[in-house]
């Protein structure tokens, strides 16, 4: 329920106490083809780590687009020592994505198709409320902005023409070309929104949402049935992340996890 002053959203906001109610929630028909994104603190508004490391740092928004512009270049510039086949020099958007693959901070907002890896997301490290963010791409656009295939930050020049300028309150979602294998095990696609001032529910708040976008707030006892169930189903930071990076930062869920009783208790389980 909003506060007293605030405006009640246009899309839905579910609390749900259980994970089988999350479950029941995100199997039904409703959310069948949308995409998924995981944040550990559900009063997160829905921001890229571009937008939050310029507001956060106090860049004056006049210098946005061009220190966005600077960091795409010296990018550029720098990662073929590193690379054994970089993107081809236009393909921006290629180019973004490995920026984002290697912890850049980037307008690509990371989504899911599945929405149980959004929920590991969401739950393996919080310590508050987790939330499940759900859109559906095939009702993102509205009829004011560029048809979707004019736009396609993949062909190009069009992300510096409707995308780096700030002109369109857009979002567009696709997947880039050529997936690294991150992207690939998380079944991953990206939101890539036209301003970097709003959060993605105010650059869609100008129309009802109902069918456009979802917030599922986790309550924190969701989390340890949660993370339980996603561990059987071997959603873990080592598949997700299949690398050695991956692999070591899975340990820490091991910490909480013993076949044979219950790190918390020391309880033995029923056998």
């Amino acid at each position: 329920m909003a506060a007293r002053g605030e405006r009640k959203p246009s899309y839905p906001v579910f609390r749900v106490e259980t994970w089988d109610r999350f479950l029941k929630l995100i199997t039904g028909p409703t959310y069948l083809n949308w995409a998924f994104r995981g944040e550990r603190d559900e009063r997160w508004p829905l921001y890229s780590s571009l937008s939050r490391y310029l507001r956060d740092f106090g860049v004056d928004r006049r210098a946005w687009a061009e220190q966005e512009s600077r960091i795409l270049r010296i990018f550029k510039r720098k990662a073929h020592q590193f690379l054994d086949k970089p993107p081809d020099s236009d393909d921006d958007f290629q180019w973004l994505a490995l920026m984002q693959h290697y912890g850049a901070p980037t307008r690509l907002i990371d989504f899911s198709w599945s929405p149980y890896v959004a929920a590991f997301f969401a739950l393996e490290r919080t310590l508050a409320d987790g939330v499940v963010w759900a859109m559906n791409p095939a009702r993102i656009h509205t009829g004011h902005s560029p048809e979707r295939t004019r736009m396609d930050p993949r062909l190009r020049g069009n992300f510096r023409r409707y995308f780096l300028k700030g002109r369109y309150r857009i979002i567009w979602m696709n997947e880039p070309q050529t997936m690294n294998s991150r992207l690939i095990a998380q079944s991953g696609t990206f939101a890539v929104p036209g301003v970097l001032d709003l959060p993605v529910e105010e650059i869609l708040g100008d129309r009802n949402q109902e069918n456009i976008l979802a917030k599922i707030v986790l309550a924190n006892p969701v989390r340890e049935v949660g993370m339980r169930e996603l561990y059987r189903m071997n959603i873990t930071h080592a598949t997700l992340f299949p690398d050695l990076e991956g692999l070591a930062q899975s340990l820490g869920y091991e910490l909480e996890f013993h076949w044979a009783y219950d790190p918390r208790t020391m309880r033995p389980y029923r056998t």
